[in-house]
């Protein structure tokens, strides 16, 4: 599984947050952070935090990314 916060911080940037205001309203720890700056999943107890902050939906914040499956040299899937 693939998650992705681009949308999050193309939406602080939006709103002229940066990442520590964010850190700050939504009362997120800092491991937490390093967690959605990788990429990371995270709790949604959290997300929902970062939601009512920035007033926006799930879907505003993280993507789903499907993964592709590794092909073999001869170009077939394994």
């Amino acid at each position: 599984m693939a998650i992705s916060y681009n949308r999050m911080w193309k939406l602080l940037v939006d709103k002229k947050m940066s990442k520590a205001d964010l850190r700050k309203a939504a009362a997120i720890a800092p491991n937490t952070m390093t967690k959605l700056r990788r990429d990371e999943p995270v709790n949604f107890a959290i997300l929902e935090r970062i939601c009512d902050v920035l007033n926006c939906d799930f879907g505003d914040v993280m993507q789903y990314l499907k993964e592709t499956s590794p092909a073999e040299p001869d170009g077939k899937e394994i």
